[in-house]
């Protein structure tokens, strides 16, 4: 693509037109002749102190944020929104031709992202998934790679797009996280409807405080034309009242879209969803009462893009669960394996309630946390656990670069106070074959802060294969067979 092509809509530039063979914003990695090198201002390092050396490399030109005196460099405003448009531009801005649907949140984006993304396919329509577990093109796995879980970087984001656009996607549902809003790497969009589901504990590592948390989040509104917020949620509640047009939806109070005549039970909840004084009945196989709330929010984002209501309330009943959220995972025996992603103090929390709701034994929580995240709410894992579940398993999750051990000391801080009994079994595998051999009838273990994760992640950034599905089938067979 020719320079100025790619700086359409962008900004003029005096260097003389080229065709640009690669866009890049990496220092570590190969530069090609006649890239186009975007330097990006991190909390540890400024490529713009490098921009030379990437001219000196081959690239024809360097895009900053301040003139740095150099023979090609192109200042903009903002390199980060810079790098998003010049993506965008260089697929041929493939997000025009989506109708983009975005989730943000502390908890429920996986579940509501999927939820909706199956509704618009159960009505007929082709839909594309970006969400932490993968991404879907209709009913294809995409295989490319992303390097951030969640929200992708600009660059792959719209390669994503791209893909969808292509084989007919005509909506794309996207789980977009606090950092992906903050790093203005979903720029250049619009979404047709952003939802926020609540705002809990959890990157306080990232934003600092929760208020910059917020801000952070309430970002996606900004760029949404249809905003759905939840009114059981403090800051929903504000950002419902910050924002002018916004809808609201509840599961314990009136709102624009609200649930009435709750019964939860283990195989999932059944409830009315109201709107405009319509009522439908409707069901959703998965437990709890934050899933009536991801799940009306579904329906009220179905119904915002022009579909029946009362439609989608009936597709609804016919969805399965999303993989490693309050997912059963236990076969052939007397007692309840349950693994789900809770990975914050509220969503560990609301899982065990949920669990709690429906169970005639024991719950007993298996958890730990990850290294390198926000070491604040490690206590408060541990309080929720203990306050919500009659045994605890304290273990290790993805430790990366911190030592399991300590990782282990700051989560049994929160125990030092409660009553709750437990055990601390740092290797993970060994604390899921405790849990399993020790069980009772009727007992509920729950296995929570990986969810749908095949992998641990250890030092230096290493992986190994862990899928706890797999592992707790294993372990069964062979007590079985013992």
């Amino acid at each position: 693509m020719r320079l100025k092509e790619l700086l359409n809509g962008i900004c003029d530039t005096e260097i003389k037109d080229f065709e640009v063979s690669k866009l890049c914003w990496d220092n570590r990695k190969e530069i090609p002749e006649n890239s186009l090198f975007i330097c990006i201002e991190g909390k540890t390092f400024d490529a713009h102190s490098v921009a030379h050396l990437m001219l000196e490399k081959g690239a024809g030109a360097v895009v900053t944020n301040r003139r740095l005196g150099l023979d090609r460099e192109i200042v903009v405003s903002d390199t980060r929104e810079a790098l998003s448009l010049l993506c965008a531009n260089w697929f041929d801005n493939p997000q025009k031709k989506l109708k983009l649907i975005g989730i943000t949140g502390t908890n429920g984006k996986t579940t509501t992202a999927t939820t909706v993304k199956r509704l618009l396919t159960a009505h007929g329509f082709k839909t594309g998934l970006i969400g932490t577990c993968d991404v879907e093109i209709g009913d294809e796995i995409y295989e490319g790679e992303r390097s951030n879980p969640t929200t992708p970087e600009p660059y792959e984001l719209f390669e994503i797009f791209r893909a969808m656009a292509d084989k007919g996607c005509e909506y794309a549902v996207m789980e977009v996280s606090s950092q992906g809003l903050e790093q203005k790497r979903v720029f250049g969009c619009e979404y047709e409807v952003g939802v926020f589901t609540n705002l809990t504990q959890d990157h306080l590592d990232v934003h600092g405080t929760m208020e910059n948390y917020y801000q952070a989040k309430k970002m996606l509104f900004d760029i949404s034309k249809i905003k759905l917020s939840n009114l059981d949620d403090e800051w929903g509640n504000r950002l419902f009242s910050e924002t002018q047009d916004a809808v609201s939806f509840s599961s314990q109070k009136n709102a624009d879209y609200f649930a009435d005549e709750i019964t939860l039970s283990a195989n999932g909840c059944e409830y009315y969803v109201n709107h405009n004084d319509e009522k439908y009945k409707t069901f959703f196989k998965m437990p709890g009462e934050f899933n009536v709330s991801n799940s009306l929010v579904s329906l009220a984002t179905c119904d915002k893009l022009g579909l029946s209501i009362k439609k989608s309330a009936e597709l609804l009943k016919d969805l399965e669960g999303v993989c490693g959220r309050a997912e059963v995972v236990s076969k052939d025996v007397d007692f309840t394996v349950i693994r789900d992603y809770a990975h914050s103090p509220d969503a560990v929390e609301k899982i065990l309630k949920a669990i709690r709701a429906v169970s005639k034994g024991r719950v007993i929580c298996l958890f730990g946390c990850g290294g390198n995240r926000d070491a604040k709410k490690r206590p408060l894992m541990a309080i929720a656990a203990a306050q919500n579940s009659d045994f605890c398993i304290i273990t290790s999750d993805n430790p990366r670069n911190e030592d399991p051990e300590m990782i282990i000391s700051d989560i049994l801080v929160g125990m030092e106070n409660q009553t709750t009994p437990y055990v601390k079994i740092t290797d993970r595998k060994e604390a899921i074959r405790y849990a399993l051999e020790n069980a009772k009838t009727d007992d509920v273990i729950a296995i929570v802060g990986k969810g749908h994760e095949d992998y641990q992640i250890l030092k230096d950034g290493v992986k190994i294969h862990f899928d706890e599905k797999e592992i707790v089938e294993e372990i069964l067979l062979e007590m079985k067979n013992n």
